[in-house]
């Protein structure tokens, strides 16, 4: 008698969304996919994932839990303060669906192991990430690895989603960035006219100078202009230079004092004593502690701290001004008593730690008033400071339904369907697409040509990618340079490298080398060589390309009829990435360098067909899911 068969057991959400879904679940199903990033986007993210049935997800995230994540990353309880976001993340998804494989990294997806192969073994790769350099490496990676990316961003109320394959739809970096604001260092501790002025004052300068690093070692002042304002510069640096005495006297009765009339009196009366630089602006006021001293009340500084939402007076920020100073110098001398091996400690702003956030505040409100700006309350100085905009735990989630939506498509092979969606809470509509456009051809990341360099690490010089591969197999004449992400290790200026070992140039496996032809008169686009290590016989060339490559020529524009609308106009005689050459009589345009980046209408389709999903179910019929 044969043994019984058992059928597998399906589940009713199984079976729905095998209704749903149709053929591509059973891709679903078999998949190994990579989300990284486990905070507010990737917690509703991991989670349809999970739910869906993806058969393997990998979760790669550097960061730990901060009580400020709690409001919207649902999955992270108080419990879970300081501990992995990636661990915590696969602990808590893997409950809602025992039958999917999870994978935690509590890792920067920077490092070496996450490299090109490692990113070619899954089918799909989401991006829920909050910085830029990170999301342009993931990008880069996927487009070496020819693996298909949905990236995603939320800014308050508005999100995105876009979806990026490599040859037909722009990546992340075919349009530029906008890079994080600075400030030029006299506006900042001279003529302040913002609130956001008097913040960056208090955080990056009094506060790194009174517990922390020097001014020169922080990135929010822009010295750029420093040679125009030589005078004004060097007294600031003696101001800087009176601070760290006054320094010295920290954990005194009188140190708070010290502060105050040095940084709110001394330093205003000489700002006032310059004439010319009051004659279209508002002198400002010095203050005098004892008057402001008496004027405080007796409400402690902690009590006051606690009243966030509110916008405190003079007497009420002086009063947390001094409290939160005291508190911090415990804090640091205490610290600094436990020093070992000569080093020392410093403290270091963090918009979650109420000590450094109170003194932050007040000091700021306190030089708000001092140059007529309208004071603002702590927590809007947090969110400022912070360089937060708030997360909206509803465009979150929001947005990582639309991007498993996209996800289906890409799965089903239906990438004329996808789209490049937009949320935003003023439009007319608060969901937007538009179709995926066309890679720029004049990206530096994804409009290059693209290949792999099998390399001996034994053998392999400079020289040898030179000669045996640019020149003889490739074709390049002698005008062109070998960069990596340091620099330039080749041109025809520069051949002290082509000796060296790929070993001795810090040139590894998984590294990139970008080849630039500077041909004035027909040039290849920029190739792109990732490295991979192999030992090869002793009889064969030490560098080998993975496969046989026909490099396109850059294109030339005519700028009468260039597409004004997509990426804006090119110079007909630039070549992208191009540098001037030494004796060269003429300058070359840099590239996309200085290309404004285009405007995103929120588009209608008016062919409504492409906005619909429609799935073969069973028996029950088809089922049409307008996203």
């Amino acid at each position: 008698m044969e043994p019984a068969t058992t059928k597998p057991v399906v589940t009713k959400r199984e079976r729905y969304y095998r209704q749903s879904l149709g053929a591509v679940y059973g891709r679903i199903k078999q998949s190994r996919v990579l989300m990284v990033g486990a905070g507010g986007i990737g917690c509703e993210l991991l989670k349809n994932l999970v739910l869906t049935g993806f058969a393997e997800i990998h979760i790669v995230d550097l960061d730990t839990i901060d009580l400020s994540n709690l409001n919207r990353q649902f999955l992270f309880r108080h419990e879970h303060i300081k501990k992995s976001k990636a661990l915590v993340a696969k602990e808590s998804a893997g409950k809602f669906n025992p039958h999917v494989k999870l994978e935690a990294h509590h890792a920067n997806i920077k490092d070496p192991q996450f490299n090109i192969d490692w990113f070619a073994s899954f089918q799909i790769v989401f991006n829920a990430l909050d910085n830029i350099d990170a999301r342009r490496h993931v990008n880069k990676m996927c487009l070496a690895a020819n693996v298909p990316l949905i990236e995603s961003g939320t800014t308050g109320f508005n999100g995105q989603v876009q979806v990026i394959i490599k040859g037909k739809s722009e990546c992340y970096d075919c349009n530029t960035k906008e890079t994080p604001k600075s400030f030029p260092v006299c506006t900042i501790r001279s003529t302040p006219s913002q609130p956001i002025h008097c913040i960056v004052w208090a955080k990056s300068y009094l506060f790194t100078e009174v517990f922390g690093t020097s001014e020169d070692e922080v990135p929010d002042f822009d010295h750029t202009e420093d040679s125009e304002n030589a005078a004004e510069i060097e007294n600031l640096r003696k101001e800087a230079h009176a601070l760290k005495e006054i320094r010295k006297s920290m954990g005194s009765d009188d140190f708070p004092r010290k502060i105050f009339e040095k940084v709110f009196t001394d330093d205003i009366h000489r700002l006032r004593n310059m004439e010319d630089m009051w004659k279209t602006r508002q002198k400002p006021t010095a203050l005098d502690f004892e008057t402001v001293s008496k004027s405080s009340g007796g409400e402690a500084g902690d009590s006051v701290a606690k009243r966030d939402q509110d916008t405190w007076n003079l007497a009420e920020n002086f009063t947390v001004f001094c409290d939160s100073l005291r508190r911090l110098s415990r804090r640091l001398q205490q610290a600094q008593g436990g020093e070992t091996n000569g080093v020392s400690h410093v403290l270091s702003f963090d918009k979650d730690d109420d000590d450094t956030l109170d003194f932050v505040a007040s000091s700021a409100n306190i030089r708000s008033i001092i140059f007529g700006i309208e004071p603002r309350s702590k927590f809007d100085i947090k969110q400022m400071a912070g360089n937060i905009i708030p997360a909206i735990a509803t465009t979150n989630g929001m947005t990582a339904s639309l991007c498993v939506l996209q996800a289906f498509k890409v799965m089903r092979g239906d990438l004329n369907k996808a789209k490049m969606v937009f949320l935003e809470r003023s439009g007319a509509r608060v969901v937007n697409s538009e179709s995926l456009r066309p890679p720029n051809p004049d990206c530096p990341v994804c409009g290059v040509m693209s290949s792999r360099l099998v390399v001996d690490p034994l053998r392999a010089t400079l020289n040898d990618l030179v000669q045996d591969i640019l020149k003889s197999d490739l074709g390049y004449g002698d005008e062109f340079s070998i960069n990596n992400e340091v620099g330039t290790l080749y041109d025809p200026d520069l051949e002290d490298n082509l000796s060296k070992k790929f070993s001795e140039l810090g040139v590894g496996a998984d590294s990139f080398l970008t080849i630039i032809d500077d041909d004035e008169e027909n040039p290849r686009v920029n190739l792109s060589l990732s490295i991979s290590e192999k030992s090869l016989p002793e009889d064969s060339k030490p560098v080998v390309l993975s496969q046989s490559l026909d490099i396109p020529r850059k294109r030339t524009v005519d700028t009468s009829q260039a597409d004004q609308h997509t990426y804006g106009t090119t110079e007909p005689t630039a070549a992208p990435g191009k540098r001037k050459r030494a004796g060269s009589s003429s300058l070359d345009e840099p590239g996309i360098e200085g290309q404004k980046e285009a405007k995103r209408g929120k588009v209608q389709d008016t062919d409504q067909e492409a906005d619909l999903i429609l799935v073969d179910g069973p028996s029950q019929g088809a089922i049409v899911i307008d996203d």
